[in-house]
């Protein structure tokens, strides 16, 4: 009788599983600009194979948010100034568009969904904790635009977001924050309001002065 033959880890699901777990290292903030990775060092930390870390990195590399040199070195990429100001822009675009698309929908259980999420940032600033800042940041934002029902377009947001990761990190050590991002109540105000407008100037102005100034 043959025996079955065993399955190891350079699956689809694992393959998945390493993309899923380094994207959210990198959209967080968890690695610096310019760190290199390695296959081998990918597949310990995951416990896989070399094939699911090379189909993780290779799909990174796509959206942007790996950079694979001529000689095969592979590190998250240092963003110039021109590139901050383009990812800026794009936030501007994209955000904003979603929040206001999102408003119709903002009932009173998002509004307070969103205050919570304030008060844990607090918290994150509180204790120092870059990586829980970026990663409540984003969920404020995402709690927000999924109310948007524009799948396509918060995707979109979301790659913007995973090549800002490590840049992010960067720029909150600039920042020296204290308190929550002062635009986030405004945002929170005019929701409340049904204040298009004011929601969008609120955005825009949070998702980009920031980056503007770690490009200055």
């Amino acid at each position: 009788m043959t025996a079955a033959p065993r399955s190891d880890n350079a699956t689809p699901s694992a393959h998945d599983r390493v993309y899923r777990g380094l994207r959210t290292r990198i959209m967080h903030g968890e690695i610096s600009p310019g760190q290199a990775l390695t296959l081998r060092g990918i597949g310990k930390d995951f416990d896989v194979s070399m094939t699911p870390a090379r189909e993780a990195v290779r799909r990174l590399v796509a959206e942007g948010a790996l950079f694979l040199s001529s000689s095969g070195r592979v590190s998250t990429p240092e963003l110039s100034n021109e590139r901050i100001e383009e990812l800026a822009a794009l936030r501007a675009l994209i955000e904003v568009e979603l929040a206001s698309r999102a408003m119709p929908r903002a009932h009173f259980a998002l509004i307070e969904r969103l205050q919570t999420i304030d008060a844990s940032i607090a918290e994150r600033i509180a204790q120092r904790d870059a990586t829980g800042y970026i990663r409540t940041n984003l969920e404020f934002h995402r709690t927000l635009y999924l109310r948007a029902q524009a799948p396509a377009m918060l995707a979109m947001a979301e790659t913007v977001w995973l090549q800002l990761g490590p840049t992010m990190h960067a720029l909150y050590g600039k920042l020296r924050r204290t308190e929550p991002p002062r635009y986030h109540k405004l945002i929170v105000a005019a929701l409340k309001a049904g204040d298009e407008p004011g929601l969008r100037l609120a955005v825009r102005s949070d998702v980009t002065q920031g980056l503007r100034l770690l490009a200055s």
